[in-house]
């Protein structure tokens, strides 16, 4: 070969190498303990600080707590563990108490677990996401908040897969904790739509509905009675140290959620939020 085809075929390699993306850099896990995924760069984005709120203050969900601190807890020690869905009413500290029970673990098994944020709407990369992970030396808690899938939603497919029924499967490293308000995470549109299309209809539904099935644990959130309410109004009253009468705490508390019509740990928070502002006392954002 002459030397002009060498140099030609030189310059054809040199532009494709720079055309190709360039692999995945391996993630450093050791500058955090909390990270966000971002799949248009392969990135895992460093959270220096959570906000959480104490796992402490999560009131009317003791048994809820309770299980999935001690499943992650197994976890971080390298026992065996469920992956979790948390399901259930809104503001009822779903999402709270994944947070919490990773810091409280934290603290226990300090620097074991990681805990990395995937959006709902980035879930159809889960798979690249744990091939960033497989193998890596920390433990991956993954966390999808408010996880659900409507009418021609093919994600749940790449879920289904990577949580239970995929060729290589879940990474011994990695555990999967979704919150959402749907216990089976599809809507019931698209449940009606299967069984107005579809040939065999009870077939497509239950492919669609074995989704759950792939959560080991399934931990139920449920609208909280007054006692429950006043009692998170408490906790949040004491933490922010909001100096009232417990008697007239409570009465503004009810007539607040009266005016909100729901009684959450969310709205608990808020109406401390707004107790605080008027009382001047500084209460952080969680």
């Amino acid at each position: 070969m002459d030397q002009i085809s060498i140099d030609l075929l030189t310059r054809i390699a040199d532009a494709l190498e720079r055309l190709a993306p360039p692999p995945p850099a391996v993630p450093d896990l050791t500058s955090a303990d909390a990270y966000v995924w971002t799949p248009s760069s392969a990135h895992l984005a460093p959270v220096r600080e959570v906000a959480r709120v104490d796992i402490g203050l999560l009131k009317g969900v003791e048994r809820q707590k309770e299980i999935l601190v001690e499943n992650t807890l197994r976890f971080a020690r390298g026992l065996p563990a469920n992956n979790a869905m948390l399901w259930g009413a809104r503001g009822m500290g779903k999402s709270s108490l994944v947070k919490g029970a990773h810091a409280l673990v934290a603290q226990q098994v300090p620097g074991r677990v990681v805990l990395i944020e995937i959006h709902r709407e980035d879930i159809g990369t889960l798979p690249d996401l744990l091939n960033l992970l497989r193998s890596r030396p920390r433990r991956c808690l993954i966390m999808c908040d408010d996880l659900s899938f409507d009418k021609e939603d093919t994600d749940y497919k790449a879920l289904k897969s990577v949580l239970d029924g995929g060729i290589e499967g879940r990474p011994d490293n990695v555990l999967f904790y979704a919150t959402s308000n749907r216990r089976h995470l599809i809507s019931r549109e698209m449940i009606e739509n299967e069984r107005s299309t579809a040939i065999n209809p009870n077939e497509s539904i239950e492919e669609k509905v074995s989704l759950s099935d792939r959560f080991g644990l399934w931990l139920g959130f449920h609208n909280c009675d007054q006692p429950t309410f006043l009692a998170m109004i408490d906790g949040y009253a004491a933490s922010v140290g909001l100096s009232i009468t417990a008697e007239e705490l409570h009465t503004q508390a009810v007539e607040w959620s009266v005016t909100r019509g729901a009684r959450s740990g969310r709205v608990a928070w808020q109406f401390i939020q707004e107790m605080a502002g008027r009382y001047g006392v500084a209460a952080k954002e969680t």
